[in-house]
């Protein structure tokens, strides 16, 4: 081992001798995992004899890990507010008090904060609002984006990368992200479909789940779902375990938890800070922010770091608090809690002229003084049996110990006892079709527990789809019946876009789950991204036999059975498109509100361009790019072709060509007169039964004679897959999920 921590306190002694207890019900399924893995690589080894080797009257002995951090520094530029002066060009200065102003400031909000904790210990970051808890715990997570935090953070002495700390950790957030309609058992299984390889049997993750249940303390509720405001469900102390099962299905080495115990009662908060401690004592190091811990909470901790406006004002145990303070020259009263005392005076001290430059100080000098009276070389400690390993080897030790690191396989190398080992480390759990077929799964079953969604949208497409067909009743071949075509023909292509806007929500909803749960690449982007395709389509089916059968035969629309068939697949096409239109766009809003107003706005823009309002040879030049953008150009173009592409079907016949013009109200025997003049001054015989406008003819009037019908459907159906994939680059570079 490159570095190991030696007890600085006295209390320290005893925690180390019981930080390696085992949960037993999670031991026996970990001795199950192994035996997996054992019979996975061939190893020959009597099943559970190398476990077994390594407990002694209970206490299982871990291969160890320490975690330690020097000078994390991290500075966030503040922007200057906007001022009338501000807008105007200043005259260059010598003055340094103005020409400081002038530049922009940063604010430190972590200031060389060092520290260090091992396995089976918590440790907790205090401090009040705004002292950087959560931003030290993410800046250990490597929830910072890189380049701006400055100083290391190490494991076992060596540095961490990106990769193999998403494998080997879990971060749990502050707010319950959770999907509401599904039951406690079925949440924790989708994170173990997730989050353990594919080589692990069904029935071993099966029996992980169920430890799990156990181990934190919600076997009553297994079975109850989620809830939400709508929908009754667990409680808040029971959701914020099942936040904590999620990220730690894998039994992650490093679990970092950002307040985990704010919005509980007492008891609620005891009792998620317990399972924690059982997770620690599994083998792992958890490191949590919290604001204000009780005395029995505090009983639980193991390490404290209180911050005070991004500085270190205290570093050590719990035990040593009420000497650190009484050294300080502020001793704490007895019978009061040590942690609201401390967390009390910094606030004092923060209201204070000097702040907490003192404390600060006296922390630093603390700290000296403890290291030159513990000076001792880092030992190995004896219950270790792998001594001097490398991190990989480390943890390639503890995956083949039992810990369920995601996707991670030790290989051996040797047959003996000093078996040397070494890690494989894939970016993902599962492959791509595991990844799409395990979303798809969860989607369908929460949405199949909320019929009314879906019931809502079928409803409103037959309910507008009952309107037009009652308002464009049976219409006929006149020329008032082509205009009124022309007209049903824009508003219901329009509608199928419209229609697609109550997806906007959909995403927004699940934005910080699919954050949080590919931010340690549970799954693939791409995997959520073909997934959201594959369960939206089939809703979209349905959704285009309904509307087409609620208006093609009432409206009287032409063509036949092959012509009704085109009519449903340029509905289908348009919803396809429009779902696809409305999922990028919520992938780059950042609210319901604001998506709908965009939503609607481009919409009526596309609908004003689509050809129905103005020719296309009567848009100005500089607009004529927004025509070929509209997405309801393509589908408003293609049903005009399959309602007019007869050649022989007519549409004008004699008098009916004076009809939409002034001449339409004079009587049939004076139109005969003006017809017969016309005929005769262009040499033409025309009679009242003489057609004179064929469907080519309305095409040709409309502008429409660029793309046939099938090209129309086909680009429209392309501009789907395109919304889809500019949706896939949405969730790469906006889903960092790092601060800057």
């Amino acid at each position: 081992m490159a570095r190991i921590v030696a007890a600085n306190d006295d209390d320290s002694m005893e925690l180390n001798a019981i930080s390696s207890m085992h949960d037993s019900t999670l031991g026996q399924l970990l001795k199950n995992v192994s035996d997996v893995r054992k019979m996975a690589i061939g190893d020959e080894t009597p099943v559970h004899e190398s476990l077994n080797q390594d407990y002694d009257d209970g206490y299982m002995r871990t291969v160890p890990f320490v975690l330690s951090f020097d000078n994390l520094t991290y500075n966030v530029s503040v922007r200057r507010k906007l001022e009338f002066r501000n807008l105007f060009p200043r005259r260059r200065t010598e003055d340094p008090e103005i020409a400081q102003t002038a530049r922009p400031k940063t604010k430190t909000l972590l200031n060389n904060i060092s520290g260090e904790t091992r396995d089976g210990e918590i440790m907790a970051v205090l401090g009040a609002s705004g002292s950087g808890k959560s931003t030290l715990i993410d800046a250990l997570a490597n929830r910072i984006a890189k380049g701006s935090l400055k100083g290391t953070v190490k494991l076992n002495g060596e540095t961490l990368h990106s990769r193999m700390l998403k494998v080997i950790s879990a971060y749990v957030m502050q707010d319950d992200l959770l999907f509401p309609m599904l039951t406690v058992e079925e949440t924790l299984m989708f994170a173990a479909e997730f989050r353990l390889p594919r080589s692990l049997p069904k029935s071993k993750k099966k029996l992980r789940v169920q430890a799990l249940i156990d181990q934190l303390g919600i076997r009553n509720a297994a079975k109850t779902i989620i809830g939400d405001e709508g929908h009754r469900g667990i409680s808040g102390g029971e959701r914020r375990r099942v936040s904590i099962g999620i990220d730690i299905i894998h039994d992650p080495i490093l679990l970092f938890l950002d307040e985990p115990t704010s919005g509980l009662d007492s008891t609620s908060a005891f009792m998620v800070v317990k399972v924690l401690k059982r997770i620690a004592q599994s083998g792992s190091i958890v490191i949590m922010s919290i604001h204000q811990p009780s005395h029995r909470v505090l009983g639980l901790l193991d390490r404290l770091i209180f911050l005070s406006r991004g500085h270190t004002v205290y570093s050590g145990s719990p035990a040593s608090l009420p000497r650190f303070f009484t050294e300080f020259g502020s001793p704490i009263p007895e019978n009061e809690n040590r942690t609201e005392f401390a967390l009390d005076l910094i606030r004092e001290l923060e209201g204070s002229a000097g702040g907490t430059r003192g404390l600060v100080e006296f922390n630093k000098k603390w700290q000296e003084m403890k290291k030159q009276n513990n000076r001792q070389p880092p030992l190995t400690p004896p219950s270790s049996p792998y001594p001097n390993l490398t991190l990989k080897e480390a943890i390639a030790a503890s995956i083949s110990r039992g810990k369920l690191v995601s996707g991670g396989e030790s290989v051996a190398h040797g047959g003996t006892t000093t078996n040397t080992t070494t890690l494989a480390v894939p970016a993902f759990a599962n492959p791509m079709w595991i990844e799409i077929k395990t979303l798809s799964k969860r989607s369908m079953l929460n949405s199949r527990r909320q019929p009314e969604l879906f019931g809502i949208r079928i409803a409103s497409v037959v309910i507008t789809g009952f309107i037009l067909a009652t308002v464009f009743w049976r219409l006929d071949n006149s020329p008032k019946g082509v205009q009124e075509r022309l007209g049903f023909f824009a508003f219901a292509m329009s509608t199928m876009f419209y229609t697609c806007a109550d997806a906007l929500p959909v995403f927004l909803q699940e934005r910080y789950i699919f954050m949080r749960e590919t931010a340690y690449n549970a799954y693939r982007r791409s995997s959520y991204v073909l997934s959201h395709a594959i369960v939206s389509f089939p809703s979209l089916i349905f959704l285009s036999v309904a509307f087409a059968a609620t208006t093609y035969w009432a409206v009287g629309l032409d063509g036949g059975p092959m012509g009704l068939l085109f009519y449903c697949l340029i509905i289908l096409a348009s919803f396809w498109s429009g779902s696809s239109f409305v999922t990028f766009l919520s992938g780059v809003v950042p609210s319901v509100m604001l998506g709908y107003t965009i939503v609607v706005a481009i919409l009526a823009y596309f609908l004003l361009f689509s050809g129905f309002f103005i020719n296309r040879n009567r848009i100005p030049d500089y607009w004529i790019w927004f025509h070929y953008m509209s997405l309801v150009k393509y589908p408003y173009e293609a049903v005009l072709q399959n309602e007019f592409s007869d050649a022989t079907k007519c549409f004008v016949r004699g008098v009916q060509i004076f009809d939409n013009t002034p001449l339409g109200e004079l009587p049939e025997v004076m139109k005969l007169r003006l017809l017969d003049t016309v005929s005769k001054s262009l040499g033409v015989t025309i009679s009242s039964s003489t057609c004179l406008t064929t469907g080519s003819d309305i095409l040709t009037k409309q502008g429409v004679v660029q793309l046939s019908k099938w090209n129309c459907l086909f680009i429209t159906v392309a501009f789907g897959f395109l919304f889809r994939i500019l949706f896939y680059f949405t969730l790469l570079l906006g889903s960092k999920n790092k601060r800057r």
